[in-house]
């Protein structure tokens, strides 16, 4: 059974969290994802960084920027990865746009990330409907879980094709802009969390954008599985570099 459908059983809400490959230094990816195990985190997101991120934030962008600065690509990252499994057991899924995807090849990506231990793929530039004609064979083939976005503007008829033809969750985008935006969530947020609760979905929906601190995570999970941090965490590494890991999760979770 996939990792990630592993989890989505726990009891407990899930806490997931996203960094950007090769950030704040080119070697960091993999002792990151080790302290982010080590602190409690239920799913991380690896972002494969990309020059033109349109769903990120000043915030990620910037992150994703000097990763590249760096040196990371996509042959790194796997690279960095290949060992991961030894010391990692929690699921772990790429967050990147279908550019760089495509030029290593759909299945070459799809089949390295099997070999390194990938659960899932969040792509989200990749429209559904082209995943599920082109690309969800190729997927399924590698044991990898794509994994869709849904917004507040996302209508109902949509929202249920995305759920029939998903396999994990479903990424509930909190708001219409862009990630590390919100200060907190309002009544808009509220409704639209309660609207897509009463739908009674077949996947569990994990919410992100705008989570960024134990309140903002006990909002986002009243009515859905999980949330997840991600520009937050930028900010952290940013000032704190790979440190410090553990006591930023723990203002979360504790």
């Amino acid at each position: 059974m996939n990792r990630i459908t592993e989890k989505l059983k726990a009891p407990e809400k899930l806490l997931s969290i996203y960094f950007t490959a090769g950030y704040p230094k080119l070697d960091d990816t993999v002792g990151i994802i080790q302290s982010l195990e080590n602190s409690g985190v239920d799913m991380i997101e690896i972002g494969l960084p990309f020059s033109d991120p349109l769903a990120d934030g000043p915030t990620i962008q910037d992150s994703s920027t000097a990763a590249l600065k760096n040196g990371m690509s996509s042959e790194l990252l796997f690279n960095q990865l290949k060992n991961i499994r030894e010391t990692v057991r929690i699921p772990l899924i790429i967050m990147g746009y279908f550019n760089p995807i495509l030029q290593f090849g759909v299945e070459a990506f799809c089949q390295k990330c099997q070999e390194v231990g990938i659960d899932g793929l969040i792509v989200p530039d990749l429209p559904a409907d082209v995943y599920n004609d082109s690309y969800k064979e190729i997927f399924q083939k590698h044991g990898l879980i794509n994994i869709f976005l849904i917004t507040p503007q996302t209508s109902d008829e949509r929202i249920r094709f995305i759920d029939g033809i998903s396999e994990g969750f479903i990424y509930m985008v909190s708001s219409a802009s862009v990630t590390g935006r919100q200060t907190g969530f309002g009544t808009e947020q509220e409704a639209y969390f309660k609207r897509i609760h009463a739908m009674q979905l077949n996947n569990p929906q994990i919410v992100g954008f705008g989570i960024k601190d134990k309140e903002t995570f006990n909002q986002a999970t009243q009515y859905a599985k999980g949330a997840i941090i991600g520009s937050a965490f930028i900010k952290h590494l940013t000032e704190h570099k790979a440190g410090a890991i553990e006591s930023f999760v723990s203002t979360i979770l504790k």
